[in-house]
């Protein structure tokens, strides 16, 4: 049987709309770099400048322009031995220096790369023959990053989501320069955590990068639903935006039909570990866990165990107060208020910083991410938080 999976707000079509826009103009080339020309545009020299790379053109092909988006002059600099700061400090003081330097290492040592672009049009005939102002260079990869794209993703995930009998609703899903991410919450998979007040439900979420920032993910996890604090459990699978699928003579633009032969055998995987992770089973196993956690209680001061979680986490000073605030939070909410301070708090505490609005959404994961590894944190670590004098 299939359900429904949108929410009220409408947001998984929203996301929907945008990944499709997104992949209605996406254009990949295989380059080497000598055939590139880095330029900083005359006309934006203030604080910030723009920057675009020209792709000269030959064999018929017309000569493209594409503007550099943040992400991929990140990667550039990277590439070139040089972080973004002081790139972008040298861009702006030196700029014809900056991209002579740039030039000349593309023409010296010439490497080949997969320049990821979004045209500025959806007119599919345009991708081969537009001149000029052409799109939006969005990554800057190796030649042998793997395009499995946001529209694989949902085009993986999203069958078995509706048909499980967990019954998911979209909590969040939202798309940025660096990610894709997708969080559903389930409507029938609910049981109690920690206590008999601390309501838990079933979760399953993905992750994908179409930019190199981060592996293709399925995995599972788990809300509390007092305060909708999500947390990733062991339950994942990550696959690198690796192929081998192409050759040393590969160069131009990639076609769709390479692309989607490349994706199928992953598509499938993908489809069945959201199968896997969304039954009822591994939910139960991992309650259990939140259940047994309640019974690890802190000894001593809890603003001392949470300076010690953050030493155990290597968190920043910023990072360690956005814990301690979470703490805060979580004692005084349903489930957790008038009782003692366990690693069960401890796990609702990280994981609430995941709901700051201050916390940047590329952040929302590691975050999510860290509240399971409080769950199964080792008994040496355990003890070094606990303990606290």
């Amino acid at each position: 049987m299939v359900h429904s999976i949108e929410n009220s707000n409408g947001t998984l079509m929203k996301l929907m709309e945008q990944v499709n826009d997104n992949h209605a103009r996406s254009a990949d080339f295989l380059t080497p770099t000598n055939q590139l020309q880095f330029r900083t545009k005359p006309e934006k020299g203030d604080w910030k400048p723009e920057s675009e790379i020209i792709m000269e053109g030959s064999g018929g092909e017309p000569t493209r322009f594409f503007d550099l988006n943040d992400v991929a002059f990140s990667q550039v600099a990277v590439d070139a031995g040089l972080d973004t700061k002081t790139a972008r400090k040298l861009q702006r003081v030196c700029p014809e220096e900056y991209d002579g330097v740039m030039n000349k290492l593309w023409q010296s040592e010439p490497k080949k790369k997969l320049l990821r672009t979004h045209l500025y049009s959806s007119n599919q005939e345009l991708r081969y023959t537009q001149v000029g102002n052409t799109g939006v260079a969005r990554a800057w990869v190796s030649d042998k990053f793997k395009t499995f794209d946001n529209h694989n993703m949902l085009n993986a995930t999203l069958p078995a989501i509706m048909e499980s009998d967990a019954q998911f609703k979209v909590v969040n899903a939202v798309v940025t320069d660096k990610r894709l991410y997708l969080r559903l919450k389930s409507e029938t998979h609910v049981g109690a955590g920690a206590n008999l007040n601390d309501l838990m439900a079933n979760g399953i979420g993905a992750s994908n990068s179409e930019t190199g920032h981060g592996s293709i993910s399925v995995y599972q996890c788990f809300w509390t639903l007092a305060c909708l604090n999500g947390m990733q459990t062991e339950n994942r699978s990550r696959s690198a935006h690796i192929t081998s699928a192409r050759g040393q003579d590969d160069y131009g633009l990639l076609s769709d039909e390479a692309k989607s032969a490349d994706n199928r055998a992953l598509e499938l995987k993908t489809r069945d570990l959201v199968k896997a992770y969304s039954s009822r089973q591994n939910f139960d196993e991992t309650i259990q866990k939140m259940r047994d956690a309640a019974n690890d209680i802190v000894e001593g001061s809890v603003n001392t165990a949470a300076e010690n979680l953050g030493k155990v986490l290597q968190l920043t000073k910023l990072e360690n107060k956005n814990v301690l605030d979470g703490l805060m939070q979580t004692i005084g909410q349903a489930g957790y208020a008038g009782q003692p301070v366990s690693r069960a708090t401890m796990v609702n505490a990280v994981t609430a910083v995941a709901n700051n609005p201050e916390i940047n959404v590329d952040n929302v994961d590691d975050w999510q991410k860290r509240g399971g590894q409080v769950l199964n944190m080792s008994k040496s670590d355990w003890a070094r938080v606990a303990v606290a004098a």
